[in-house]
C-alpha cells in the first residue's frame, strides 16, 4: 500500500490534541531492554516501568509494546489487564517515538506519525540504530485505526 501525501495540517483537517486533564482512552508504553541505555541489564528499568503499567492499568487501559525477546519476561511481571502488543523498539522513550492521538469534534481519533532520528541523526543522534523507533508512531496509529 502506497503512503498517502499529506495535504493538510491536522488543525485544517479539524483535528486537535486534547488537553492534559480531559478524559483518554488509554495509556501506551514501550518495554526498556537496550543494555547500553539500562543498568544492569535493564532489570532494574523494567521492575520500574511494570510498576507503573501496573499501577496505571488500576484506572485506565495500558499497552505495552515489547519485543518479541521481552515477551515472556514482560507478560510475566505486567498484570493480566495490561495490553501487550510485539512490537520492535530501539529504547524506551515513547514520548518522543509514539504517535501522538488527535481528535476531531465529532470524536474521530486521529494522529500524528512523527518522524524519529534518534535525537540527531547519524552525526548528532543519541543512538543508531532508530528505524524501529521511527516506525512505532505508524504502527500505534495503525493499531487504533486513527485516521
Amino acid at each position: 500500500m502506497a503512503a498517502q501525501a499529506i495535504t493538510l495540517t491536522p488543525r485544517e483537517a479539524g483535528f486537535r490534541m486534547p488537553a492534559e486533564w480531559e478524559p483518554q482512552a488509554g495509556c501506551w508504553m514501550a518495554w526498556p531492554e537496550r543494555t547500553d541505555t539500562w543498568r544492569l541489564g535493564a532489570k532494574p528499568a523494567q521492575a520500574a516501568f511494570a510498576e507503573v503499567a501496573n499501577t496505571i492499568a488500576r484506572f485506565e487501559p495500558v499497552t505495552m509494546l515489547v519485543s518479541d525477546r521481552q515477551w515472556a519476561n514482560a507478560r510475566a511481571r505486567l498484570n493480566a489487564n495490561v495490553r501487550v502488543i510485539e512490537t520492535s523498539t530501539n529504547d524506551a522513550w515513547l514520548r518522543d517515538t509514539g504517535a501522538s492521538f488527535l481528535i476531531d469534534d465529532r470524536g474521530n481519533l486521529g494522529g500524528v506519525d512523527w518522524r524519529f532520528n534518534g535525537w540527531g541523526g547519524v552525526t548528532e543522534g543519541l543512538y543508531f540504530p532508530w528505524d524501529a523507533d521511527d516506525a512505532v508512531a505508524g504502527k500505534m496509529l495503525a493499531i487504533e485505526r486513527a485516521h
